[in-house]
């Protein structure tokens, strides 16, 4: 064990004290600090500390000899660059801004690339004001780098108030959110930029807050990664969950998107949505609206909407998209996620999905040539080409959620490549049984599990612990149902009111189904139907209420009240 994981393990929690704000933040900042590693966010915790002055400016020399990361250069170099209040030496802090002439970072093809490093550039150029295009690797003045941020930004600000979040709900991503909001809200001059991003934070972490359980960011994602995907706790999210509201468990050392958001504004959600992310007392249906990111070819939509649907119980969550290719590489379309005790190491989740992999995806987000395009997203997401993956959407997937059931339906062609279902089953599950029905009955935490496969599968090992159900069917689907264990007298009783329930369903010539669900809904879904999603609003649940281009967000919970108004704030 190498000596940086040893301290981590170390600077982390063994459980999750109920702190105050103010204390986690300063265990966040503390921790990064403490890292013997002397990276910038070493120097930053320990500026924002007032620590180790003449060693932060003989580190942050030695860093910025040979620069790199693009993007993920630009942030910390900014934090540094704001922290320092005097205590760099001038010799640091001359290396300091002669790195944003001689380096010049890419800005890069997503959605938190082009906030990131727009939010860089606009600090960096409100802290040096006035000075030339040849002092800066764009080659433009000052006034014009401002000028180009702020309008980038505003126009981020307005598209994700009106027609949604392109990168929306990412368990990972999140933080390269947070954290340049935080950034501006701390240091921006302009007093109208510093209200903007306040209220652009209330946007992003209600969206989180609606759709966490105990911390754990559930449903679908635009981006999730291999091992959050199943081990629903390990990822950033988690380290946000525990920052903002005290719930769950943050990651061993904190991540350095905590750290960052911390060392800047650090600000602190209203009561109201921490209300909205601590109650579980009521179950709650919540619908959103987002969008695709650009799409550059086989489309005449730049911004497809993404229509995403969650229930929420004490127990577990179940959410969804629509099905399709709505995000490139690390789409997470639907699943049921239950929640544990402690989290940690557990993987607490079942799904299906079809494990897609095309230039046809690729070519249509990325403008790379067809002939590498495969290889080089292979090169950084190692699981995209491959058939045993769980992470990805599929044109050939349409799902129906009504409250906490799942109706997945796939019609693939017969010369798509990986021409399979994969539906995930962990190794943490209490019980577990497959009826002569055809239903597969399983039970993980106090939620009680039916999952119906509709064609013939069998059994493949997952590594680090689980299942995956292989059905080589082009024509196939699954149907998911789930509820309390509190609702039954016992397992058997929830059995028999599943096998209760009338289904019927075939697979040709398109896959449809009829399902009464438990709720006692009757559901028809056919593969390729037509749906109205004329009436969906880009929030709607008993707590966010929100009207596609409104700018406006209205919060509550129980006597709390709060609105996220940006209307008067962005052109």
């Amino acid at each position: 064990m190498n000596a940086l994981f040893t301290a981590l393990l170390l600077l982390s929690p063994a459980a999750a004290p109920q702190t105050a704000f103010p204390d986690r933040v300063r265990k966040v900042i503390e921790a990064n600090a403490a890292l013997p590693n002397g990276s910038y966010q070493t120097i930053a915790a320990k500026l924002y500390l007032h620590r180790d002055p003449e060693w932060c400016s003989r580190r942050l020399e030695e860093l910025l000899q040979s620069p790199s990361g693009d993007m993920f250069w630009m942030f910390p170099v900014t934090a540094v660059a704001y922290l320092d209040r005097g205590q760099l030496s001038p010799s640091a802090r001359n290396a300091l801004r002669q790195s944003w002439k001689t380096y010049m970072p890419y800005r890069g093809d997503t959605e938190n690339h082009w906030l990131m490093y727009y939010v860089s550039l606009y600090l960096m150029s409100q802290l040096y004001p006035n000075q030339p295009g040849n002092t800066w690797y764009t080659g433009k003045s000052s006034a014009q780098n401002f000028a180009e941020s702020e309008e980038y930004l505003l126009h981020w600000m307005k598209l994700t108030t009106t027609i949604g979040q392109g990168e929306y709900d990412c368990t990972h991503y999140i933080g390269v959110y947070l954290l340049p909001l935080s950034y501006l809200a701390a240091w921006a001059e302009d007093p109208q930029m510093r209200l903007r991003a306040r209220r652009m934070l209330d946007w992003i972490i209600a969206d989180y807050a609606i759709d966490s359980l105990n911390g754990i960011y559930i449903g679908a994602h635009a981006r999730t990664d291999d091992t959050q995907v199943l081990e629903k706790w390990n990822g950033v999210s988690s380290d946000f969950g525990w920052l903002l509201f005290g719930l769950g468990y943050p990651l061993p050392g904190y991540s350095y998107y905590a750290l960052f958001y911390s060392v800047a504004s650090a600000y602190q959600p209203p009561e109201a949505i921490r209300l909205i992310a601590a109650d579980r007392s009521r179950p709650y249906l919540h619908r959103e609206l987002k969008r695709t990111r650009n799409r550059w070819r086989f489309t005449d939509v730049r911004n497809a909407p993404v229509y995403k649907t969650t229930y929420m119980t004490r127990d577990y969550a179940v959410g969804s998209d629509q099905g399709g290719i709505l995000q490139p590489i690390q789409q997470h379309s639907w699943d049921v996620t239950w929640a544990l005790d402690d989290p940690r190491g557990r993987r607490n989740t079942i799904f299906s999905m079809h494990p897609y992999s095309s230039t046809y995806e690729l070519q249509m987000y990325f403008t790379a040539m067809p002939d590498f395009v495969t290889e080089a997203v292979v090169r950084s997401k190692k699981s995209y080409d491959s058939p045993d993956k769980f992470l990805g959407g599929s044109p050939f997937e349409q799902i129906l959620q009504d409250q906490d059931t799942i109706i997945a339906l796939y019609n693939i062609p017969s010369a798509t490549r990986f021409p399979h279902i994969n539906g995930f089953f962990p190794d943490t599950l209490s019980r577990f049984e497959e009826h002569p029905s055809g239903w597969i009955f399983a039970q993980g935490g106090n939620t009680f599990i039916a999952y119906r496969p509709l064609a013939p599968y069998e059994w493949k090992p997952v590594s680090g612990g689980g299942r995956r159900l292989l059905s080589p069917h082009l024509h196939n689907g699954t149907i998911l149902q789930a509820a309390s264990a509190s609702e039954f007298p016992d397992f058997e009783a929830f059995r028999r009111a599943i096998l209760a329930l009338p289904l019927d369903f075939q697979l040709d010539p398109v896959p449809t189904v009829r399902f009464r669900s438990l709720r006692g809904r009757n559901l028809h879904f056919t593969y390729g139907q037509p749906r109205d999603f004329s009436q969906w609003k880009l929030f709607d649940s008993p707590y966010l209420q929100s009207a596609p281009g409104g700018r406006l967000l209205t919060v509550t919970h129980g006597s709390q009240h709060y609105t996220i108004d940006l209307r008067s704030l962005l052109p």
